[in-house]
């Protein structure tokens, strides 16, 4: 993959993602992913790049649950985000919360956040490392890459998984946005979107396209100099 196209791709001013520029916390980030998704098509990374992007306000790096792009802290104590959190429910703001999961700490960290400690025993066993012994764990970046990448392939975050959106007629972006959440009607044009943007980016690059041998390309070398040695008969 040719890094050099690929962030040139994203620069430019047309492209839908990031502007003319990227801070050295958004090259970081991305960077981590496109290393976590080796291997995954040329769709699949691009949804799951627009996934991170869109989840964390277009930072790309690793969050804690209540910390937005307009925050002036990006990394609050566990025990003000838990404060946070409950000064929110006693509000009645958060009606779909039956029982608070994060005063444990199971609360929404990573570039894709997991939330709730079945959601956080899931993830341990995806990457390797006891996350719900050690929840912060989840904000070091490549385990919160691995578990983005990863997770969105296995279905970890809802059940639905990136394989599931291959079409005839390609990959569905829009309706993909079930894998991360069931919000479509309200984010997943904006997915879409910034999914054809990181899909020209990475096609620019060359993902997934794997040079060639070195034996190949000596052999092709030397079949072109035996091929001018003919031409010329064989004379130098």
């Amino acid at each position: 993959m040719n890094k050099v196209k690929f962030f040139e791709a994203l620069r430019m001013r047309n492209s839908g993602v990031f502007g003319t520029s990227l801070s050295a916390g958004q090259v970081e980030g991305t960077e981590a992913l496109l290393r976590a998704g080796d291997g995954l098509s040329v769709p699949h990374m691009a949804h799951v790049l627009s996934e991170v992007y869109h989840e964390t306000g277009h930072g790309m790096l690793p969050v804690k649950e209540t910390v937005f792009p307009h925050s002036k802290s990006k990394n609050p104590s566990d025990g003000t985000v838990i404060a946070r959190l409950d000064h929110a429910w006693s509000r009645g703001k958060l009606p779909w919360v039956k029982t608070p999961y994060w005063r444990d700490g199971m609360f929404g960290r990573g570039q894709i956040q997991i939330t709730h400690a079945y959601n956080y025993r899931k993830a341990s066993a995806l990457v390797g490392a006891d996350l719900v012994r050690e929840p912060w764990r989840a904000l070091a970046l490549p385990i919160s890459a691995k578990i983005a990448a990863e997770g969105c392939a296995a279905g970890m975050f809802t059940g639905k998984k990136l394989s599931d959106y291959d079409g005839p007629h390609g990959f569905d972006h829009y309706n993909a946005r079930a894998i991360v959440n069931g919000d479509k009607r309200k984010n997943g044009n904006a997915i879409a979107g910034y999914a054809k943007a990181f899909e020209a980016a990475l096609i620019a690059a060359e993902w997934g396209v794997k040079p060639e041998p070195e034996a190949k390309q000596s052999s092709g070398l030397a079949a072109l100099f035996n091929a001018i040695g003919k031409l010329f008969g064989g004379k130098r």
